[in-house]
């Protein structure tokens, strides 16, 4: 495994190969160990490929930057997803442009059936934050499934995210630089409790900084990853734009919160819609007729019983924690919901009592 994930890593950092071509390439010859094993003429002669990328290609700095790696990754335990494993995100596979490999930390959600991303200026308006909230929280309570995709930027990014953590539904940040660092920094308590309710995800190695180009890399993962974009808040010039056009170019839906013709972080969000990119949408009902999703009334009528039986708030986070997660050790369920673990432990003796919950070798808990 080990082996094979070092030429893996190692084709993805070969100058002069994109995403399409090596893709290609490995589709040529069969297999990615067998890209390193041809000779230098060999791969010279392969379509696309010629005597400059073929050297690049046979160069060991690829390979040992790899080795360099792996290390980081076995010790900080991520998932390497390759784009022939069968974890790799579906829905990214059919872009053209989605990277080889991607890099995560946190758990695998990305192919639930409801995946949105939600995006918007940094510079984000009150207003433009409460329509965020109320949106994750208005979809929360009828899907419970969801999985909400940012950019962990600051404004309505870390919004989407901290909305989501609220609302115990999953939210994975897409980076624009390694694992090995959180940018903004200010965001890394709520990085830290989106690995134990989604993840982190990257297609950079570390040691990457994070630079202006690194984030329309990010972008197009963002879109890709996604059954539908939601711009929430945007200036004409905004990356938000940039995502809803990729996202729009990879025929994910487009839907985006109108705003006053005046101001200039809603201008972006207009244009969305008057040039028939974006749908308008100004809640969570809208978005989820636009998508065609129905409401799960079995699972509303059960929990609204099952919630009425907790002795408080804390009983019912961590309940509906367990619900979308199936099973998770105390040190999760603390990361998760914010709360010690010695509360962790005494309100899920609680639930455990009253034959809600079951405990599990490891200090872990899954549902009844």
């Amino acid at each position: 495994m080990t082996e094979l994930l070092k030429y893996q890593i190692a084709l993805s950092l070969v100058k002069g190969i994109g995403p399409k071509l090596a893709r290609n390439l490995v589709a040529y010859v069969g297999e990615v160990e067998e890209v390193f094993k041809q000779s230098e003429r060999s791969l010279s002669k392969i379509p696309g490929i010629g005597s400059v990328v073929a050297k690049s290609i046979k160069s060991a700095d690829v390979l040992e930057r790899a080795e360099e790696e792996i290390e980081f990754i076995l010790q900080h335990q991520i998932q390497p997803l390759f784009f022939t494993s069968p974890e790799f995100p579906s829905r990214l596979n059919y872009c053209d442009d989605a990277p080889l490999m991607i890099f995560l930390k946190g758990q695998n959600k990305l192919d639930s059936r409801k995946v949105i991303g939600i995006v918007g200026t940094r510079q984000s308006s009150e207003d433009a934050k409460i329509n965020c909230e109320k949106l994750v929280s208005g979809l929360a309570v009828n899907y419970p499934d969801l999985v909400i995709v940012s950019g962990l930027a600051y404004g309505i990014d870390v919004c989407a995210h901290q909305s989501a953590l609220k609302n115990s539904v999953a939210t994975y940040g897409v980076l624009a630089h390694g694992l090995d660092r959180i940018y903004p920094s200010l965001h890394r308590n709520t990085a830290a409790q989106m690995i134990g309710q989604g993840g982190l995800i990257t297609e950079f190695l570390t040691k990457t900084n994070p630079d202006k180009p690194n984030f329309v890399r990010r972008n197009r993962i963002v879109a890709g990853l996604v059954d539908a974009l939601i711009v929430v808040e945007s200036g004409i010039k905004g990356g938000a734009v940039i995502t809803a056009r990729i996202a729009s170019s990879y025929n994910r839906d487009v839907l985006a919160f109108p705003g006053c013709v005046n101001n200039e972080m809603a201008k972006g969000c207009n244009y969305l819609i008057k040039s028939n990119i974006a749908g308008l949408v100004e809640d969570a009902q809208d978005v989820a007729n636009a998508l065609g999703w129905e409401v799960d009334k079995n699972h509303n009528s059960v929990q609204k019983k099952i919630f009425n039986e907790f002795n408080n708030s804390e009983e019912e986070l961590l309940y509906t924690l367990l619900y979308n997660n199936k099973e998770m050790t105390a040190n999760e369920l603390s990361l998760a919901s914010n709360l010690p673990v010695s509360k962790v432990s005494a309100n899920m003796l609680s639930l455990e009592f009253a034959g809600m919950v079951k405990s599990l070798p490891g200090n872990a808990f899954r549902l009844l």
